[in-house]
């Protein structure tokens, strides 16, 4: 019963932890779940065949309309970040506020999180200008109430009958109060902008806002929303034709009302089917319905993202160059390029990412729009003119071809995010090639120029896809071939549906027919299908980040030592003989990095060796080889000597435990507190037990005899790695072995020592094993007969290793993390003896060194630990595979 409640404490803890991400992510899940079973019936109407006819009727007059005015209304957004640069006194240009303004609004239009995506772009963008992120802070906090004050306007525009809604509110009676909810926001921001309150909470103690700044505020929102809703209109009258401005306005803001309310990104799923329940009501058909919501989500939302990722992939390239290097009292650091880049690493890493980011989606959306494209056939006018000018086995290979691109650039998308050269190669061939096989199958002129221009901005941003290769796991390798099955189908699903009936006006419709019948788009889809394996199978097989894992072999072990004869060691430095480290030499081999792989991580262990003066040049050197293959760099068991420089590398430090040091000059079994080791060691000496040294080499003999006494120990367990030595001979052999023998001779316990290398100042205990069935007391006399040994050797320090989680997360000022971690040490007795162990180190009055583990600031530390459990839970035979 004790042990189920010290683990309740735990998981409650961590429960508490992440309830409020799960509520965040159920709410609109919920919202989109209970309009979708209010819509259902309108949705089983939806054709998706029939959709696309409609859409296919659009004349070009009609799309180009829609397109400038789109644009326009997605400009129209910009007036907010104006307003914030007059209000704030922002120094920023005219077009960068323009571009920050495009990026920030189209990123929020489609990944939305209540305007979160927004802020936080515009706090990102803006110190590109030099704007400080606590006076971005205000600026946005004083923008976020003001947004929604248009939508309010026009809340007020339905209830007094201005815009209408038609029988919508009758049908759906929830709606009345969502529109009025709205509607009262708007005297509610009044009074809020004029309040002494808001301005001393939001406006920087300046006052209330000027009755000019909330007008301004309000025009601006109000612009927004009526060009919002004016594109709306002109989708909604070129696909329906006969309908009314008041009711298309009305209805629109209704649904917007509701996306809103559903906190869903985009408001998708409440907007869309609100928007179906409205038409419906109108009179209009599922199918035309939807084409009007398609080309809105495709003008409004999808094409001026697109523009959005573009301006993001150039904007939020050479970040290092542009952020600046210096200090607020204009004094430069001392970095180089590298520790400039991971000196902030939460602020310019992110900005970089973002932008390598936004390439790798256009990446994506290339392959999707070459699928889409090759799975719903061209105009019919292209495919009568590319008839007669090209042939038909040309145009059938180019839409194969086609295909096969698109598949293969779904697959390189995840490369480019990951900034890998190779795939940035790959992509820029498959582009150029995938934008001449589009414009041969049908004349698609427009997929071939946005094929192009993502080309561009691939070659401008060439410079940053320097990596050789990046760690991606075997499940999320079956992940890509599951999503690319799906899109296989989902093309062949397009294509077979929505392909009757548009080509048989053609004189040659029963041989085009043929060509993009269901069959050929079965073939087609299982040949890119296959394509796309083949190329995720030889991504796989062929990872050049293999070898950054490759453990030191023989020649390394002995360059190893000829180092630390000219170097000094520390208290972990004799696990790098165990043959599970790698070695990362810097500084013309003065420095060296010991380190394993744990999945997208290489783990250093312990601190780097060398002069320390060479360590930040080293770390630099290392953080620039691990970032090649896209790892990040952990520091394990760091000391605090070392913390300061791993602080300047932007690093964060999460406390591990305690080292226990005893000082043997101090260390004696005279005095009251010692009165138990003193008693073990009298009665084992006079009892006739035998304690010896035994120095490498080790005969046979003694080795069998040996791992007898460690198997009986383990009894079947997994041994340690890592920071830990294991049984193995060569490894034994590096150092000597404590033995404890009864009075018949046969040994009954040992100990291996791991000397610091630091010229016979520290020695540490490694393994520990012993008999089952042993006299109570028996690794006490060891150790005290060990320590006593080491002090006759002249050794200064003896460690009895470290203590996990001791001392951890006691202050009331503690992070999060580390009290957690005190409640393990609390409550975790059930599956690790942490305080016992600390009790029992305790007895030898030790001095306590904390250990800390270093990590990069957007590293989670959860993940992180459960890394670090399997790494120091794997076996030296796994990490030679």
């Amino acid at each position: 019963m004790k042990e189920r409640l010290e683990r309740y404490k735990i998981f409650r803890i961590l429960a508490s932890i992440y309830r409020i991400k799960a509520v965040r992510l159920l709410i609109p899940l919920i919202v989109i779940g209970l309009v979708y079973w209010e819509g259902q019936k309108e949705l089983r109407q939806v054709s998706l065949g029939r959709t696309f006819g409609e859409l296919r009727r659009l004349s070009v007059e009609a799309v180009v309309e829609i397109f400038l005015f789109s644009l326009f209304s997605i400009a129209v957004m910009s007036l907010y970040d104006f307003m914030i640069r007059r209000h704030f006194r922002l120094k920023v240009g005219f077009w960068s506020t323009f571009r920050y303004a495009w990026i920030a609004n189209t990123f929020n239009n489609i990944i939305g999180f209540a305007g979160l995506t927004g802020a936080g772009l515009r706090t990102i963008l803006y110190k590109r200008s030099g704007i400080s992120p606590i006076l971005m802070a205000s600026a946005v906090v004083f923008l976020s109430p003001i947004v929604v004050t248009g939508l309010s306007i026009l809340s007020w525009g339905i209830i007094a009958g201005v815009f209408m809604v038609g029988d919508l509110f009758k049908e759906h009676r929830w709606l009345i109060f969502a529109v009025w909810g709205m509607a009262l926001y708007l005297p509610l921001f009044v009074l809020m902008q004029r309040s002494s309150l808001f301005a001393k909470w939001f406006n920087r103690g300046e006052g209330r806002t000027p009755w000019t700044t909330v007008g301004i505020s309000l025009s601006a929102s109000l612009l927004e929303w009526a060009c919002a809703g004016v594109t709306f209109w002109l989708i909604a009258s070129s696909v329906l034709h006969d309908v009314s401005f008041r009711e298309v306005i009305g209805m629109y803001a209704v649904a917007a009302i509701a996306g809103i309310l559903s906190m869903a990104p985009g408001g998708i799923g409440a907007f869309d089917l609100t928007v179906l329940l409205g038409l419906e009501q109108l009179g209009f058909p599922s199918d035309r319905a939807m084409a009007v919501l398609v080309l809105f989500r495709l003008f409004y939302y999808i094409v001026p993202w697109l523009i959005g990722l573009i301006l993001s992939a150039f904007e939020l390239g050479n970040v290092a160059k542009q952020a600046g290097d210096k200090q607020d009292d204009g004094t430069e650091f001392p970095l180089n390029g590298w520790q400039r880049l991971w000196r902030w690493p939460g602020q310019y890493r992110f900005l970089s990412d973002l932008g390598v980011w936004a390439l790798g989606k256009l990446v994506l959306v290339s392959g999707l729009v070459l699928l889409l494209s090759a799975a719903t056939p061209g105009l019919l006018y292209r495919l009568r003119l590319t008839e007669e000018i090209l042939s038909m086995p040309l145009m059938r290979l180019s839409h194969l071809l086609s295909v096969i691109i698109g598949f293969m650039l779904v697959v390189l998308s995840r490369g480019i995010s990951l900034r890998i050269h190779r795939a940035y190669v790959w992509t820029g061939v498959l582009l150029l090639a995938g934008a001449v096989f589009t414009f041969i199958k049908a004349f698609d002129f427009e997929e071939a120029i946005f094929l192009l221009i993502v080309g561009i901005a691939l070659w401008v941003s060439r410079a940053r896809f320097y990596r050789v290769g990046a760690p991606v796991e075997a499940r999320s390798y079956l992940l890509w071939y599951v999503l690319s099955a799906v899109i296989a189908f989902v093309y062949y699903w397009i294509g077979s549906h929505v392909h009757y009936g548009w080509l048989r006006h053609l004189p040659t419709a029963d041989r085009i027919h043929w060509m993009f019948g269901p069959r050929p788009y079965a073939i087609t889809a299982l040949i890119g299908l296959a394509g796309s394996w083949v190329l995720l199978t030889m991504l796989l097989l062929l990872r050049p980040n293999r070898k950054i894992a490759a453990a030191a072999g023989p020649e390394e072990l002995d360059k190893l030592r000829l180092f630390l004869k000219r170097n000094q060691g520390n208290l972990l430095t004799h696990m790098l003989f165990t043959g599970d480290k790698s070695f990362f030499w810097s500084q013309e081999d003065q420095v060296l990095i010991p380190y394993a792989k744990a999945r997208d991580k290489l783990v250093v262990l312990g601190d780097p060796l060398g002069p320390i003066k060479l360590v930040p040049e080293a770390i630099a050197d290392f953080q620039q080889y691990a970032d090649q293959y896209a790892m990040s760099v952990v520091f394990y068991q760091a000391t605090p000597e070392y913390l300061p420089i791993y602080h300047e590398y932007g690093y964060r430090f999460f406390k591990l435990g305690e080292e226990a040091l005893i000082p043997l000059e101090n260390f004696t079994l005279s005095g009251k507190k010692a009165t138990d080791l003193r008693s073990v060691r009298n009665r084992f000496e006079r009892e006739g037990y035998i304690f010896e040294m035994a120095v490498p080499p080790f005969g046979n003999a003694l080795l069998e005899e040996l791992r007898k006494v460690s198997d009986e120990w383990i009894k079947g367990r997994r041994e340690k790695g890592f920071s830990l030595g294991w049984f193995n001979q060569d490894y034994l052999e590096q150092a000597p072995i404590a033995l404890l023998k009864n009075p018949e001779g046969n040994i009954l316990a040992f100990a291996s020592l791991a000397p610091g290398y630091d010229e016979k100042n520290t020695m540490s205990i490694d393994l520990m094993r012993h008999q089952s069935g042993t006299p109570n007391g028996t690794m006490d006399y060891l150790f005290v007969k060990l320590i006593e040994w080491c002090k006759e050797q002249g050794y200064k320090v003896f460690n009895l290793g470290n203590a996990p989680l001791s001392s951890v997360g006691e202050s009331k000022s503690a992070l999060r993390e580390e009290k957690l971690a005190a409640l393990v040490f609390q409550y975790g007795g059930h599956w690790y003896g942490f305080k016992g162990l600390r009790r029992y180190k305790e007895k030898f009055a030790p001095e306590w060194e904390p250990r800390f583990l270093a990590y990069p600031a957007w590293v989670s530390l959860p993940v992180l630990t459960v890394d670090l459990v399997r790494l120091v839970s794997r076996r030296v035979q796994e990490v030679r595979k």
